[in-house]
């Protein structure tokens, strides 16, 4: 009876009425899974924990308008209007089709006003998110208020918000190109939402508890407790992105925004949850969370702190601007969690934990292999050029112990302009060679990691540049020489720290 159009509304509507009868795809589902759908909409929407829950979505409709507090009959009414025009039975409007699925618009006013009955077939504000109002014309074909609209359609806009987390006094909603990852969401969302109804009716609260996470963290953990830890079953499938929509429909201020985490970013964590990357992710992962802020004094009746946000989690939300890498925040998202640099803006009574980051403790967290991965599937970086990166840090990470030269590792750290870093290189070089040995570094390797061709420097040569250090530093302490070396270690972390304020 229904099937996936590729809008989110609709979409995440659907998802949600498949997992509330327990079926795997839309078109399984029958009049009867409908029926059972409606019918529990009209049982829960009239009353709370779900009719305080709807003003974010459906302000103003029969479910939430206060001036039906004291007329129960009115909300039923209404959501008779609403909810059950999928069926056969259904008078059609012969001349409308349905703007989200191209069917027939039936022949059924929206609303219960007697004054103020919208006209048949034409849904507002109150009944789909983010609508104009009744009163206004504007960007509406021919001059005509409203939207046509099919009864499959609205009943699955009017069970979205069911497959929706409350995040920030918002519906967060989850929509992707993988059916089974939306499924997914729209059934973990599900079934939170119907606890915190059971957990608001025995309370006798009339609102829901929100999920205890931020959006972006929720988002990335709902993400890896499904469909995409089960890498046998994905491994037919071909690349998916999700787009996360963060939206009110609240009289007092609409609003939207919309995160994106395309294929690239889900194909980076679908391989970190591989055996061969998953232990030491995992490490990486588990340093992200937020720490207990510092307080003056605590109370006796202080809960035990539970960690609300993962920073890493928030930071890879913020990566890509719709489907464009923000190389910016790339490149602070490297430093700071591949490279272990403590974040400049983190603040400690926060509870910020990147405010402690640094190579002195946290060695075992450098992994090539981890930034391997990232640079291929997120900067789209050719192998090749890895290669040469991963083979040039080794160079220097042999040249640095077997010469005990900590003042090229103190420098190379520094240099922040790419002559002053091709100077550095051709003292190391001759001094090399003028003790018998062969160049640690030749010209080719040079230009294929930091230049476009001769005297032309890469755009990302900053990049590159923290590359080679990061493998030097993986690489120097497998071979122990940083353990025989803390001071400098610690030097050049306090001395980082300084720079970034």
């Amino acid at each position: 009876m229904l099937k996936y159009i590729g809008h989110p509304l609709v979409d995440v509507g659907i998802a949600t009425i498949t997992a509330f009868v327990n079926k795997r795809k839309p078109d399984e589902l029958t009049e009867a899974d409908l029926d059972e759908v409606a019918d529990y909409i009209t049982r829960e929407y009239v009353q709370d924990p779900l009719k305080s829950f709807l003003t974010v979505a459906f302000p103003n409709s029969g479910f939430t308008q206060p001036a039906y507090n004291k007329k129960p009959e009115k909300r039923l009414e209404y959501a008779e209007c609403v909810l059950r025009n999928y069926r056969d039975d259904t008078p059609l409007l012969d001349d409308e089709v349905c703007v989200f699925t191209g069917k027939p618009v039936v022949d059924v006013a929206f609303g219960v006003s007697e004054k103020k009955r919208p006209p048949p077939g034409r849904a507002f504000r109150q009944h789909i998110p983010l609508l104009t109002g009744e009163d206004v014309i504007n960007f509406h074909a021919y001059g005509e208020a409203g939207l046509p609209v099919s009864g499959e359609a609205l009943l699955a806009i009017q069970t979205f918000p069911l497959g929706c987390a409350k995040s920030g006094g918002r519906l967060l909603a989850v929509h992707s190109d993988n059916p089974r990852l939306m499924l997914h969401f729209a059934r973990s969302f599900l079934e939170g939402n119907q606890r915190a109804i059971v957990l608001a009716q025995e309370a006798g609260s009339k609102k829901m508890d929100e999920p205890h996470h931020s959006r972006g963290t929720l988002l990335i953990n709902t993400l890896l407790q499904g469909n995409i830890r089960q890498q046998e079953e994905l491994q037919d499938e071909g690349p998916f992105s999700i787009t996360a929509y963060h939206l009110t429909n609240s009289g007092q201020g609409a609003g939207l925004d919309i995160y994106y985490l395309p294929l690239q970013i889900i194909g980076f964590l679908r391989e970190m949850e591989s055996a061969a990357y998953r232990t030491q992710w995992r490490g990486i992962v588990r340093r992200a969370w937020e720490t207990e802020p510092q307080k003056k004094r605590k109370k006796e009746d202080d809960q035990p702190f539970k960690p609300r946000q993962n920073w890493l989690y928030e930071d890879l939300l913020r990566l890509y601007d719709g489907s464009f890498l923000l190389l910016d925040r790339a490149k602070a998202f490297l430093r700071t969690y591949f490279l272990r640099r403590p974040f400049r803006y983190t603040r400690i009574d926060q509870g910020d934990p990147r405010t402690h980051y640094g190579l002195t403790h946290e060695m075992n967290l450098v992994s090539w292999n981890i930034i391997a991965s990232f640079l291929r599937r997120v900067f789209h970086m050719e192998k090749e050029r890895i290669e040469e990166i991963r083979k040039m840090g080794d160079q220097l990470a042999n040249y640095v112990s077997s010469q005990n030269d900590r003042r090229f590792f103190r420098e190379f750290f520094h240099r922040r302009r790419p002559s002053d870093v091709r100077t550095l290189l051709m003292r190391a070089n001759l001094e090399h060679v003028r003790r018998g040995n062969p160049p640690i570094i030749k010209l080719d390797p040079y230009i294929a990691v930091f230049e476009e061709g001769y005297g032309l420097e890469r755009p990302d040569w900053w990049l590159a540049r923290d590359l080679v250090f990061i493998r030097m530093v993986e690489q120097l302490h497998e071979q122990g020489w940083l353990g025989k070396n803390p001071d400098l270690v610690e030097e050049t972390a306090q001395e980082n720290k300084n720079e970034n304020g």
